[in-house]
């Protein structure tokens, strides 16, 4: 329990609050996540919410409240999530507004989440066998009735039937029931509406005819109605749980608390929203990291395979970084906390995976508008089959209310509904697997119709970690440079300042700017260290550093001039991902801001066909333009802080996990195992899910240009229509699911054929390819 939930109770208990609402609004107020500028997200859970529809419903209602800034809904976990303005609103408010629309809700918990669902699946199944179970026997009462049993016979297996009949739809028929008159006592309809009607019409009409001695009676039909319903809405269920089974895998990987280490040396067990940064903890053997944290002392081994992907254990040593989630597998170590929980590794990576549902892709906004107009249309339908048979019947109002009853089990959106969603949860389950997190649904669409890679060079083709292979200048001015190059944690820097003892200089005003250097002023003399040109700018008499082949250069406003070699090793898997991108029919093309010789080397050595060098972090960002404007849509790769700009501005961008933090966030996904193969991967799977969600929707429309006229003619019966339902959300599902068969994506660029070196090079000693 948080500090806002105890003082609600003690205001509770001391009667300041006279009735609960204070109580409620202070609890999900301590319960809010602040996002800062006055602005804080609540997350509830609203299990009612089960097809587009209802999501477009609180959307676009919770929207139009007073101090709301954005409303996302995510079908699978059946969470709300709202940020509002606190100087506008309240959560109590937003709980209200919920409940208006007709969706009882309660603060976001995944245990309470998973007893909810499980609670609502064995309802499900408890139903589902009570229909066919009733479904059964009125099936076999009728197969006497069709076997020409006498009149007085055929009305009592009629009433019979009527009497099992009644209380089944009452119980069995509870979730379509209760979701529809939610709905309904909120103004609104959805997709309960229609089918609540239909099994309530089938069973009136059958004991109407029942009791005025009719020959023929549709109990069966209203009862294998519902039976065939609820296994379509078990099998929904039963999906969305295996949808989130990555999710839930991944809570499963998270602790209630840690031993927190006290300034006495005390050891406590705090929970873990009460561990903060700067805390120190004990992790003992066997046990999972709960928050981000570095070791603060010795050596350990740690299972690091969900960061990695790798089964092989890490040898961490002082001063490295521990995610939560990874689990020490030798004596207790000591971790200083670097992040909050919800902040940690693990809850980043959760985040991304909710987030695969919740983006607004196009497809999913054409689900949506589709969902909007479903229930006005179904009825217009609905009214328009029982007036056309009226009208052709010549008054026969029984043949009229059949046809209604067909057209408005016929045209349930379920399919549609699951058309987008399960795709690309599927999709994010898949990536995940490779080691890749994508953002959002959108994200997954934009990669699809990516048809170039824009690769950065420095950490992200190479191994970032590049070394000096040579340096001019005097030993002085050498040691100055590499005492301001550990002010930075630039690679380049860092090779630097590990290149020679620093001198024991004293820098001031230090400031590093992204895509030039760090420049910083000693005794009041202004120096720089970074890229030549930029560096020539201090002094006109060091104009010749501009014209240097070096790729770092050092001066001061003195004249004081150092210059420096580097050299850096391709990432070990390039030529894997060069290969597969080129496989795929996908552009290549090198922006780096290093000098012009090492990424013509690099560049030639890989196989990528265009490059350009010295750019800046605007020159990215115009290359990005220029292609857009040329109707290209770049997939931007870079990992630096210079890079960030370059991905946001990109068409979709990727990040590996080592990527400075502001070029995680800007990136759509990040891949968090140390291999480039994750691109092509990405790409290999965005392209099929993309394939399988224009299917889908392929597969509704023709769904439903079939059925739709033919219930409306008179060719489907209600029992019929109720089973081609079912029928074509299990096909959609299925379909989804093949994204998870066949060859897996990573044989096909893992084993995908490397080109080998020539016995010939070009000049200047740079290997030329050719494909084995």
């Amino acid at each position: 329990m948080n500090c806002c939930v105890d003082s609600a109770q003690i205001l509770k208990t001391a009667g300041v609050a006279s009735d609960g609402d204070v109580v409620r609004a202070e609890e999900l107020l301590g319960l809010a996540r602040p996002l800062g500028d006055g602005l804080y997200q609540s997350d509830f859970i609203v299990p009612a919410v089960h097809c587009a529809g209802c999501i477009s419903t609180i959307e676009r209602g919770i929207a139009k409240l007073h101090g709301v800034t954005n409303v996302r809904v995510n079908l699978s976990l059946k969470r709300a999530s709202i940020t509002w303005n606190r100087g506008e609103t309240s959560p109590d408010q937003l709980e209200k507004g919920l409940k208006e629309l007709g969706f009882e809700s309660h603060p976001f918990d995944y245990e309470d989440l998973g007893r909810e669902e499980d609670a609502i699946g064995r309802q499900l199944l408890i139903a589902l066998g009570v229909s066919g179970f009733a479904a059964m026997n009125i099936m076999l009462l009728s197969v006497s009735v069709w076997s020409g049993a006498d009149k007085a016979t055929t009305q009592l297996f009629h009433l019979i039937s009527g009497i099992i009949a009644a209380p089944t739809i009452l119980y069995a028929g509870r979730p379509f029931y209760a979701s529809a008159w939610s709905a309904l006592r909120a103004g609104r309809m959805n997709m309960d509406v229609p089918i609540s009607l239909a099994v309530s019409l089938a069973f009136t009409f059958s004991l109407v005819e029942s009791l005025r001695g009719a020959q023929h009676a549709y109990f069966d039909a209203a009862v294998c109605l519902l039976f065939f319903l609820l296994i379509g809405r078990n099998l929904d269920h039963m999906m969305r749980r295996r949808a989130r089974g990555a999710i839930e895998r991944l809570q499963g990987l998270t602790t209630k608390g840690a031993l927190v280490v006290g300034r006495d040396g005390s050891v406590n067990y705090t929970a873990i929203d009460a561990i903060e940064p700067g805390m120190r903890i004990r992790i003992t053997a066997g046990e999972r990291v709960p928050v981000d944290g570095k070791l603060l002392s010795g050596l350990a081994d740690f299972d690091r395979s969900i960061v990695t992907g790798e089964s092989e254990p890490a040898t961490l040593k002082a001063g490295d970084a521990v995610e939560a989630g990874t689990v020490n597998l030798t004596g207790a170590v000591d971790i200083l906390v670097s992040k909050a929980a919800e902040q940690s590794f693990i809850a980043e990576v959760m985040k991304l995976m909710e987030a695969a549902e919740g983006g607004r892709s196009r497809y999913i906004q054409i689900a949506d508008r589709m969902a909007r107009i479903y229930s006005p249309l179904v009825h217009v339908l609905a009214l328009i089959a029982f007036v056309g048979w009226m009208i052709h019947t010549g008054g026969d109002w029984r043949q009229g209310i059949f046809a209604a009853i067909a057209v408005l089990i016929v045209t349930c959106p379920c399919a549609l509904a699951l058309a987008v969603p399960v795709v690309h949860v599927v999709a994010a389950t898949r990536l995940f697997k490779a080691g890749i997190l994508m953002k959002d649904g959108s994200a997954l669409e934009r990669m699809a119709e990516a048809d170039m890679v824009l690769f950065d060079k420095t950490g992200t083709l190479t191994d970032g970690k590049p070394s000096v292979a040579g340096a001019s200048g005097t030993d002085n001015a050498i040691s100055r440079a590499a005492a301001l190059a550990a002010h930075s944690t630039h690679p380049a820097s860092r090779a630097i300042a590990s290149y020679t003892m620093p001198n024991a200089a004293a820098f001031e005003a230090i400031n590093e700017q992204a895509g030039f250097g760090i420049e910083a002023k000693m005794d009041g003399v202004l120096a720089r260290l970074g890229k030549p040109k930029w560096v020539s700018e201090l002094n006109p008499s060091i104009d010749d550093i501009i014209d240097c082949q070096a790729r770092v250069a050092f001066a001061d406003a003195n004249g004081v001039v150092a210059t420096f070699n580097l050299s850096e090793t391709p990432r070990e898997d390039a030529a894997h991902a060069i290969v597969g991108l080129t496989a795929q029919g996908l552009d290549l093309e090198m922006l780096s801001g290093d000098a012009e010789q090492p990424v013509r080397k690099l560049a030639e050595t890989l196989g990528i066909p265009a490059y350009s060098a010295a750019n800046t972090p605007q020159s990215k960002v115009a290359r990005i333009e220029a292609l857009a404007a040329e109707g290209q849509r770049p997939l931007m790769v870079g990992d630096g802080l210079n890079d960030a700009a370059a991905l946001t501005a990109g068409h979709v961008s990727m990040a590996p996990a080592s990527a400075s933090e502001i070029g995680r966030l800007a990136a759509d996904f990040v891949f968090t195992r140390d291999r480039l193969t994750a691109i092509p991967k990405a790409h290999l799977i965005a392209k099929r899910a993309a394939s399988l969600v224009k299917q889908n929707f392929v597969l509704c429309v023709l769904y439903n240009g079939l059925a739709i006229p033919l219930a409306m003619m008179g060719y489907v019966t209600p029992l019929v229509a109720a089973l081609c339902m079912s029928g074509s959300s299990i096909v959609v599902i299925a379909n989804s699911m093949r994204l998870n068969f066949g060859a897996p994506y990573e044989d096909r660029v893992e084993n995908a054929p490397l080109p080998v070196k020539s016995s010939t090079t070009a000049s200047g000693g740079i290997p030329v390819w050719r494909t084995a």
